[in-house]
């Protein structure tokens, strides 16, 4: 096996839909391509003091917020690279390339439907944009427990509100049922916008036109090939289950339960520090799930998380 080079990549984080990209100049390897900036972790430094370092060297900047998010490993010509990516959403100073020739802010819209705004891009940084382009809380329906029409009802007031990613679970409805409703989460989300995918019915999903399916830790256990939709995700109770995840190309997972949840009280959850641990090395956004709430995103997002992922605490002023 080659030599794995440990790197630090910056996303730098305008808003919640606007981040950075910055151009290699000439004389570098990859000349003219676009890259979130970063570099190779030294000696005896951490991924985020290596981070903290490069983004002052190359964009004259100090870093004062970043968290975690992806880990991505990609196999260039010249070198096998391990990519830590963080979120980084503060910092001081002004932003000047020092080690590059051009940057620019983009919009991870443009990216999602298929307007890049700037080419080309790394390989290996490719993928991190439809990261960015998946909001960073996730709805899990629960009309099995509050009733279809009171959980339509909390379902407009959250997209209204800035909800943008629904997934339509429910399986213990009866089937008609079931499609009724799944079918009104779909054309109520797109309305607003919102990415909305069905749990473990590849079927439903195709007929009603949603975005794409959540697998079951089961489904995701015997899956063969991902399905054909534009998200794919899965449910994750372990670091077996998110490697098989990554194995098969999905977009994003679920993992937990992170803390007890009335779903699952005999499961006392994985806490925080388990979590960060299975998280380090995914190359997929992964969401906290068990025990969620909006006011704990800034903690799930500390951890490594993309976000978090909630059935009875989503609500008006719970979209990100």
């Amino acid at each position: 096996m080659s030599k794995i080079t440990l790197v630090s990549a910056a996303v730098l984080m305008r808003g919640a839909n606007e981040f950075l990209l910055a151009r290699r100049p000439e004389g570098k390897v990859y000349a003219g391509w676009w890259e979130f900036p970063g570099g190779k972790v030294e000696a005896g430094e951490t991924f985020h003091d290596a981070l903290v370092r490069e983004l002052h060297e190359e964009m004259g900047i100090t870093i004062t917020a970043a968290t975690p998010w992806l880990t991505r490993e990609f196999v260039y010509p010249h070198a096998t690279v391990r990519i830590r990516f963080f979120r980084v959403t503060a910092w001081e100073g002004e932003l000047h390339p020092h080690e590059h020739d051009a940057i620019a802010w983009l919009r991870s819209d443009d990216y999602a439907q298929g307007r890049p705004t700037v080419e080309p891009i790394l390989p290996a940084n490719g993928p991190i944009l439809k990261g960015l382009s998946l909001p960073t809380t996730c709805a899990l329906t629960n009309a099995e427990e509050n009733g279809i029409e009171a959980e339509l009802a909390r379902l407009d007031a959250a997209l209204a509100d800035g909800l943008r990613f629904v997934q339509a679970r429910d399986k213990r409805l009866p089937a008609d049922d079931r499609a009724r409703f799944a079918g009104e989460v779909v054309a109520r989300g797109h309305a607003h916008g919102a990415i909305v995918v069905v749990n473990d019915d590849v079927a439903l999903a195709s007929r009603i036109g949603a975005d794409g399916v959540h697998l079951s830790a089961a489904a995701l256990a015997q899956l063969v090939a991902k399905p054909d939709f534009a998200w794919v995700g899965a449910s994750c109770h372990s670091h077996e289950a998110l490697a098989r995840a990554a194995a098969m190309e999905l977009d994003y997972a679920l993992l937990g339960p992170v803390l007890p949840t009335p779903t699952h009280p005999e499961h006392g959850g994985i806490g925080w520090d388990a979590f960060a641990a299975m998280v380090a090395q995914s190359p997929l956004p992964v969401f906290a799930l068990g025990g969620m709430k909006p006011a704990l995103l800034p903690i799930a997002q500390g951890q490594g998380a993309h976000g978090i992922a909630l059935m009875r605490g989503w609500s008006a002023n719970a979209g990100q």
